[in-house]
């Protein structure tokens, strides 16, 4: 009887591959044939999932997005009672890859950021898995504004815009911290303090410093 095989769990376990061999020699640097070495298959399984290079780091691409996704949905789940404020404080520290274990994640995703600038094909599922979180945040910024007090005639922050601007500030302290411009603490911090006022501005309980 023919051996099944997982296709979907040999998949993702290529693109772990990719993954290691992106952080250590860029996304240009990787070839299908050091990647089945990595992965500890043949040529053919690499092939037999993946048509091309630039399929296998699609799908890189998103894997690393649906990881850093649903690693933040998890958080939330996992802490159920936890007020909107600080699900959003947490939320947001998953999305920055401040911790030292996140460290290589962080160096994979700005390594497919910065060829995504110069390849369509790439741009797409970043903007897809950017788009996942963004809602996420908008999500959590909308109940925070529910769940707490609302001065009388106050029109709340839009919950779009302020998702976008802490997306944004999450991802740019990513970048600042790998190159050493700020240590993970500085970067915590500013985080915090931008977490802080956004929580002021929609009237409801200060968010808890992510931990």
């Amino acid at each position: 009887m023919p051996k099944q095989v997982d296709y979907e769990g040999r998949r993702r376990q290529i693109a772990e591959a990719v993954c290691l061999l992106a952080d250590e020699h860029g996304p240009e640097g990787v070839t299908m044939r050091d990647v089945a070495a990595r992965a500890q298959v043949s040529l053919g399984a690499v092939q037999r999932c993946f048509r091309s290079k630039e399929e296998m780091l699609l799908f890189a691409v998103d894997y690393v997005g649906e990881r850093i996704t649903e690693r933040a949905r998890a958080r939330l789940t996992r802490s159920p009672a936890q007020s909107a404020g600080t699900a959003l404080g947490h939320t947001a520290t998953e999305i920055a890859l401040l911790r030292r274990e996140h460290r290589a994640e962080a160096r994979i995703w700005l390594a497919f950021v910065a060829k995504a600038a110069v390849s369509e094909s790439l741009a797409g599922p970043l903007r897809t898995s950017y788009a996942a979180l963004q809602r996420l945040l908008a999500r959590l910024i909308t109940e925070a504004t529910e769940s707490g007090p609302t001065d009388e005639g106050t029109v709340p922050p839009d919950p779009q815009r302020e998702a976008r601007t802490l997306l944004a500030l999450a991802d740019g302290l990513t970048s600042h911290v790998l190159i050493g411009h700020l240590t993970a603490e500085e970067a915590e911090d500013v985080l915090h303090a931008h977490l802080v006022d956004l929580g002021e501005r929609l009237h409801t309980t200060r968010p808890g410093k992510a931990v």
